[in-house]
């Protein structure tokens, strides 16, 4: 999956992505050698929207300004000047499922945010890709209507 968005011979988009922790960290890896900026989004523990912006405030290193709202985080996912990328931007969505089966409605809105961001970056040299992180503990619910990687 990493080598294949890479090299260029898959879209950057929104997509599930069933390894395990290792493998997706050796991928991280590979693709932080190849210039992508990488964010390790964590939703361990997040059960409400406060606590879900304010991971990504902290794991998109968002500036003092951010206003911890979902128009607030759309703008600076489609900014990220504070955060630049020689090759493009890679979003590894972890332990997704606190959060989806915490409150739905706000996971669903971080996904479509998730979504709009790609598109932008997607008409740029840098795009975006996010990758949910599908491990054997999250394999039954996956996300419906997200392409596997």
């Amino acid at each position: 999956m990493i080598a294949e968005l890479l090299a260029g011979h898959r879209e950057p988009g929104v997509y599930t992505w069933p390894v395990d922790r290792k493998e997706a960290s050796r991928g991280a890896t590979e693709a932080e050698r190849a210039g992508w900026r990488i964010f390790w989004l964590d939703g361990h523990g997040v059960h409400d929207k406060r606590t879900l912006l304010e991971r990504c405030a902290e794991e998109f290193i968002l500036p003092s300004y951010f206003g911890h709202n979902w128009d607030a985080l759309q703008d600076s996912l489609t900014d990220l000047s504070w955060a630049p990328a020689n090759t493009g931007y890679l979003v590894i969505y972890d332990r997704w499922r606190e959060p989806a089966d915490a409150d739905p409605a706000a996971h669903q809105t971080l996904l479509d945010i998730f979504t709009t961001a790609v598109e932008h970056w997607r008409r740029t040299s840098t795009p975006m890709a996010v990758l949910l992180l599908v491990t054997e503990e999250d394999r039954e619910g996956a996300p419906v209507g997200l392409p596997d990687a």
